[in-house]
């Protein structure tokens, strides 16, 4: 493959089409919601920790669940190598400015999160023991495109199912290599090994496992980095005064060039938070909720945790390092930078980490696939085929260089964002009105309950 020829595409694809996509709609969306990823961030954190009733739509069944495991099983499938190896590519091709640009994206994409999480909240379908949809089935059931949602099925399988797992692979090959000292070919092989164990066998129990262990070792990870903050903490002003000087190309001493970083920033926080690139909306599907704004508020504070919180801290351990200038790139430079701060123990600290991270996002990866999978048929032979692709995919992705893995995401991500974005916007009248309903409720003291003669015309199979 002409690598060289797929970033020239990348690049005009990103530049002229996926950024201004992006921000046009976030900040249309962040207009038109009235901020509601900001003025309604105090209602987030506090319904983190509420436990509340929810509806089980059209079954008249009541369960207490949890917001904060609603919370932290979006989480585990946002949280992965983008916040490890993504940022530190980040910053190595685009320099410190691209951090700048990573926040931007995360403030004004919480917004589009919100609105995807909630179209696939109110077109989600009712299955034989929980409930399922995502970006493919409202585009078949909202938008009456049935055509539209095979695509999007066909890009989330190629660009989630199989591309993104190369980067995974890639990562975690790495960083078990380098700290174990073991042939590369022999790591792919094992995890390549156990993934395909897990996706033929007891993949639920190991995705609950991960939906919990997950948070734990982001928060594991944040208060690490915030012992780095303090014992550095003299060097913060300067840090910070470096990211704004290069987001705006007034700094070049890492080669940050300010295009160069917007499109890092904006590429490397979109593989991380996922944020409109129609990934998330599978999962926030299945959640139970009496109304559909409740997920995708869920959603806009897990970009915010996801990018604001955790790529942060690993940006800031990077830079604070001072070997962003050397001639590291991915999962090594994280790897560098964590040692310089805190010796052999950083190193062993990262490569749990970036185990937990990786692997539980390989399998929600999978898990994405599947979905779309069974969204464009029921054949059983397609499955058994999905699942030895996925294993071969994830064994290629620990013989291919991290830049080589990146080209194919970038494109993938680039399709599946474009695709779900025209979406989301053609069906944003359901969101602005759904929003409006719920303040409504709020307002007149209620605890917020959807129903769907707020839509009579709509398909909305799963809800009373």
């Amino acid at each position: 493959m002409n690598y060289e020829l797929l970033n020239a595409i990348n690049d005009a694809v990103w530049t002229y089409v996926v950024i201004t996509t992006l921000v046009g709609c976030a900040l249309y969306f962040t207009w038109n919601l009235r901020a509601v990823q900001f003025t309604m961030l105090p209602t987030m954190l506090r319904n983190l920790f509420k436990p509340t009733k929810e509806s089980l739509g059209d079954t008249g069944k009541v369960k207490t669940i949890s917001s904060f495991q609603a919370f932290a099983i979006s989480l585990s499938s946002r949280v992965g190598t983008g916040n490890l190896a993504g940022v530190a590519s980040a910053i190595f091709v685009g320099g410190p400015g691209a951090v700048f640009w990573m926040w931007v994206m995360a403030l004004l994409g919480a917004s589009t999160a919100f609105m995807e999480a909630t179209l696939a909240q109110l077109f989600k379908r009712q299955g034989r023991s929980s409930f399922y949809g995502g970006p493919a089935y409202y585009m078949k059931y909202g938008l009456k495109r049935p055509w539209m949602g095979i695509l999007f099925a066909i890009l989330i399988i190629f660009g989630f199912g199989l591309a993104n797992q190369l980067v995974q692979s890639n990562t975690l090959c790495e960083a078990i290599s380098n700290a174990f000292h073991i042939p590369v070919n022999y790591v792919a092989m094992s995890i390549a090994v156990m993934t395909l164990l897990i996706i033929f066998g007891g993949v639920q129990r190991i995705a609950r496992f991960c939906a919990w262990i997950v948070p734990v070792m982001a928060m594991g990870y944040i208060l690490l980095a915030i012992y780095i903050l303090f014992i550095n903490i003299t060097e913060i002003p300067a840090m910070l005064s470096l990211i704004i000087r290069s987001a705006f190309g007034w700094e070049q001493a890492a080669g940050g060039a300010v295009g160069t970083a917007v499109m890092q920033g904006v590429r490397r926080g979109l593989f991380s938070n996922e944020a409109g690139e129609g990934s998330a909306p599978n999962a926030a599907a299945t959640a139970t909720i009496a109304h559909p704004v409740s997920q995708g508020l869920m959603q806009s504070l897990g970009v915010f945790t996801d990018t604001l919180v955790i790529c942060t801290c690993t940006a800031f351990i990077i830079l604070l390092s001072g070997l962003y200038t050397k001639d590291y790139d991915g999962i090594i430079l994280t790897r560098q930078a964590m040692e310089h701060h805190l010796g052999s123990f950083g190193s062993w600290f990262l490569v749990a980490a970036i185990f937990m991270f990786a692997f539980s996002t390989i399998i929600a990866n999978y898990f994405y696939g599947e979905t779309n999978i069974r969204f464009i048929t029921h054949k059983h032979w397609a499955l058994f085929v999905f699942r030895l692709l996925s294993g071969i995919t994830i064994l290629l992705g620990g013989y291919m260089t991290l830049q080589q893995t990146w080209s194919i995401v970038d494109m993938a991500m680039a399709l599946m964002t474009t695709l779900n974005l025209i979406a989301v916007v053609w069906l944003s009248k359901y969101v602005f009105r759904l929003l409006q309903d719920y303040l409504k409720q709020r307002k007149e003291g209620k605890e917020p309950v959807f129903h769907k003669d707020l839509f009579p015309d709509a398909d909305l199979e799963a809800w009373e």
